[in-house]
C-alpha cells in the first residue's frame, strides 16, 4: 500500500531508533520502536479509492464522522452564507486528504491558533488550519484542514490557479484532526451528523 510522503520521517526515525537500541541493549529492546514504525505507516497509508463521478458531486475530504451537517457555524464560516459539514477524523482514520469539487484553487491560506480538541466547538475557528477554495463553474466550495490537541501540523500541497479534480490527493493531516467544508446555500446536503464518510468514495453535498 502506498504510504503518503510526510510519513517517512516517522518511519525511518522509529526504525533507526530500533536499530540502535537493538544493537546497544539486545533486540528485544527495538521491539517498541518496530511496533511504533508500523504504527505510523498505518497511519499515513494512503488507499486507492473509487472517486464518486458525478460532475456536481462534492465528495468528503476525509474519512471520519461528521459533527456537523447544515447552516453554516456563525463563528467558523468564511464570509458570507454557506452550509457547512465538518468531519472528525480519530486517529485510526486514513488521514490523506482529497479535493472536494472539481475546479480550479482560487485561494490557499494558513492561519496559525490553538490547538483544542478537533470535535470542540471552537476548534473550527480558533485553532491552527489550513484553507483551500476551489471555483467550480462560478461556485465556491471551501475545504478546511483543522488541526487538533495531538494534530498539530498540516501538509497542503494545493496552490492557487491549480486545476484540480474531486478525489484529488492534495495533502495530510497529522495524528487526529478535523475537516470542515463549505458549499452554497442552494447545495443540497447528502449527510447528515454521525454519518461515517470516506474520502473521495462518499458524496457530501450536491451543487445546483
Amino acid at each position: 500500500m502506498r504510504i503518503d510522503p510526510a510519513g517517512l520521517p516517522f518511519i525511518g526515525g522509529a526504525l533507526i531508533i530500533a536499530l540502535v537500541a537493538g544493537t546497544a541493549a539486545g533486540w528485544p529492546a527495538a521491539a517498541p520502536f518496530l511496533v511504533l514504525a508500523g504504527f505510523f505507516a498505518y497511519f499515513f497509508r494512503d488507499p486507492e479509492r473509487a472517486i464518486a463521478g458525478a460532475a456536481n458531486a462534492v465528495v468528503s475530504p476525509a474519512d471520519g464522522r461528521v459533527l456537523v451537517a447544515g447552516p453554516a457555524e456563525p463563528s467558523a464560516r468564511p464570509e458570507g452564507d454557506w452550509q457547512q459539514i465538518s468531519i472528525f477524523l480519530s486517529p485510526m482514520n486514513v488521514h490523506v486528504n482529497r479535493v472536494p469539487a472539481s475546479g480550479r484553487i482560487t485561494r490557499v491560506s494558513f492561519q496559525p491558533g490553538r490547538f483544542l480538541p478537533a470535535y470542540h466547538r471552537d476548534a473550527a475557528s480558533t485553532n491552527e488550519r489550513s484553507e483551500i477554495w476551489i471555483d467550480h463553474g462560478g461556485q465556491s466550495v471551501v475545504a478546511r484542514q483543522i488541526v487538533g490537541i495531538l494534530a498539530r501540523r498540516v501538509v497542503c500541497r494545493a496552490r492557487p490557479g491549480m486545476e484540480v479534480r474531486a478525489g484529488d490527493r492534495y495533502g495530510v493531516m497529522k495524528f487526529g484532526s478535523r475537516m470542515d467544508v463549505f458549499v452554497p446555500v442552494n447545495a443540497t446536503l447528502q449527510v447528515k451528523v454521525g454519518d461515517l464518510v470516506r474520502a473521495g468514495e462518499t458524496v457530501i453535498a450536491v451543487l445546483h
